[in-house]
């Protein structure tokens, strides 16, 4: 699922900036090229025993990420669930208390690039 209203989409920062921002919420940079960059936080469902994954997806506008001063715009955010071996299911509900706490990350998330 996309979600619309997180108020990230075309927020911009550099590199190192964005990596210490989503790291310190426990976001990982887990798939990324020399133009895109995705940062994944899990979030486990202790009721259904399911787990889901908060989405960054980034590009960069200016320079190549391997250099920390490249500047990402970042593009959409999606929450999907897991599903085995290791793909992402988008269309499945999402639980309330998931939901809940991927907005409270996204807004922190926010506030630390503004």
């Amino acid at each position: 699922m996309i979600i619309e209203n997180s108020g990230l989409n075309g927020l911009q920062s550099d590199l190192a900036h964005l990596d210490e921002s989503a790291e310190q919420l426990g976001f990982v940079r887990w798939q990324w090229e020399y133009y895109r960059a995705t940062y994944d936080l899990k979030l486990e469902d202790q009721a259904t025993n399911s787990e889901y994954f908060l989405r960054v997806n980034t590009r960069a506008i200016e320079g190549k990420l391997e250099n920390p001063n490249a500047v990402l715009a970042i593009e959409h955010v999606y929450i999907g669930k897991a599903t085995f071996p290791h793909g992402l299911e988008y269309e499945s509900p999402v639980p309330q208390p998931i939901m809940t706490i991927a907005n409270q990350r996204l807004e922190k998330l926010k506030q630390l690039l503004a």
